[in-house]
């Protein structure tokens, strides 16, 4: 820490601060439901008046954290909402399920739907993701005679780890961002501990909670399967359905790859680095999946309408993530950082524990993974060095614990529990339960690949 940029040099005075930030953030979300930017807002400028605190060097950090932030990542955001918003309205997310049901076969629904909502969790939010495919839910359980929550939690898990673990999701992306994660490295391994979890959360959908919920489908949706032709509807091809997602997703993590295989200056490694830049990559991504479309109605809605709610979808992402850049830039020059790091050294902790206990007080408290996620990289971000954690173990255990638990304070839930059937008891076993086995498995793949060396 630079003495003559630093907003605190006193460590106790910037540990009370830190911890006073935190324990107000925390309250003014959970007891007075204050909105997320505000709760964030509010503890960061009470900071800035505490005495011993420099001025001057607060606004420097305040503003610098916030730009720096947003400039890596505002605009891969926005593209990130337009395409999910693309993918929505042209039935590629149809596309995507009958080809999962194809390779794994009808009699497997529940790990096909599991597989759908890992794939669809990287562009497309979660709970809309689960309001699309909840009528398949329910016609798929009722053709093989089974309960609804076999179907469905394993694709309410899945769904939510990528969406909160894999970029350019724009949790994620953001967490990546402020602890400058590399993106490519993140999205190859952060799949797999998707995978993982997702493969966890669906042996405990099918063969442990979900036979025990005894829910069966609504006969509302009996007839409600879009597996099945319709003549009037026309779908994209799997190849152009897959497409908006999988080409900005490999361009980026090829970027990532050159750097490890080819020297600086070699073409392909050259050409990769604008390709694979998420922004540039992410404008493919668009192109590709406005190339689904299909008649003059959605011709007519890409050009603004599409847009302009992919800008409504990520403008509190986009605030909030400016904050978190903030907070963290403001802690990196204060010795808080230190002193917390130091701590885990003394009792002999293991580092990859605190982005992941961080992630899941942020999102058991506010209900929000990408909150959960934002905080975990916002708080542990100034102390990677002392840790001695590399940027993306980091960005992968905040983001895992940030699963862990999705309940009743969670939309979420709500979504998923009051479409489903469920009350609260049976959506807290079993949706609750696949949050808390999917973030666990998640967090121990990510410690394996951290423990070899991977990450």
């Amino acid at each position: 820490m630079d003495p003559s940029t630093a907003v605190v040099t006193s460590p106790l005075l910037a540990l009370l601060a830190f911890l006073g930030v935190i324990i107000l953030l925390l309250f003014l979300i959970a007891k007075w439901r204050w909105h997320v930017f505000l709760a964030l807002l509010v503890p960061l400028l009470i900071f800035g008046v505490i005495p011993g605190v420099e001025q001057n060097n607060f606004i420097d950090a305040f503003e610098a954290g916030f730009g720096a932030t947003l400039g890596s990542i505002g605009v891969v955001i926005v593209l990130g909402s337009i395409i999910a918003e693309a993918l929505r309205h042209t039935g590629a997310i149809q596309t995507i399920t009958r080809s999962m049901v194809h390779v794994v076969g009808s009699k497997r629904m529940p790990l096909a739907l599991t597989l759908t909502g890992l794939i669809l969790g990287v562009a497309i939010f979660a709970d809309v993701a689960y309001v699309i495919l909840n009528p398949l839910v329910h016609s798929a359980a009722k053709m093989m005679g089974t309960t609804v929550a076999v179907m469905s939690v394993g694709l309410v898990g899945a769904l939510q780890l990528t969406h909160a673990i894999v970029p350019p999701t724009p949790g994620p992306l953001a967490a990546a961002a402020l602890v400058g994660a590399d993106i490519g490295a993140t999205i190859i391994f952060g799949s797999i501990a998707c995978l993982v979890g997702a493969l966890a959360g669906w042996i405990y959908g099918q063969f442990f909670i979900g036979p025990r919920i005894k829910i069966m489908p609504a006969e509302k949706y009996a007839g409600d399967n879009f597996l099945e032709d319709d003549p009037e509807t026309i779908l994209p091809s799997v190849l152009s359905s897959y497409a908006p997602i999988a080409v900005p997703i490999l361009l980026i993590s090829a970027q990532s790859v050159s750097r490890l295989f080819l020297e600086q200056d070699h073409i392909i490694r050259v050409g990769l680095a604008y390709i694979g830049w998420p922004v540039m990559a992410l404008s493919v991504g668009v192109w590709l999946a406005y190339r689904n479309i299909k008649t003059p109605e959605h011709r007519k809605d890409a050009k603004n309408g599409w847009v302009e709610e992919a800008l409504r979808v990520s403008a509190m992402i986009l605030v909030v993530t400016g904050l978190g850049g903030s907070l963290s830039e403001v802690l990196k020059a204060t010795p808080a950082v230190d002193a917390i790091a130091g701590f885990f050294a003394a009792y002999g902790l293991p580092s990859i524990l605190l982005p992941f206990v961080i992630g899941i007080i942020g999102n058991m408290i506010t209900g929000s993974t990408t909150v959960g996620v934002i905080t975990a990289g916002a708080l542990v971000a100034p102390m990677l060095g002392t840790l001695g954690l590399s940027p993306e173990a980091a960005m992968l255990s905040g983001a895992s614990g940030s699963v862990i638990i999705k309940y009743v304070n969670s939309s979420y839930f709500w979504v998923c529990t009051s479409l489903s059937g469920f009350d609260a008891k049976d959506g807290i076993l079993g949706y609750g339960g696949v949050t808390l086995v999917g973030g666990i498995t998640s967090f121990l793949a990510v410690c394996a690949m951290w423990g070899a060396g991977l990450i």
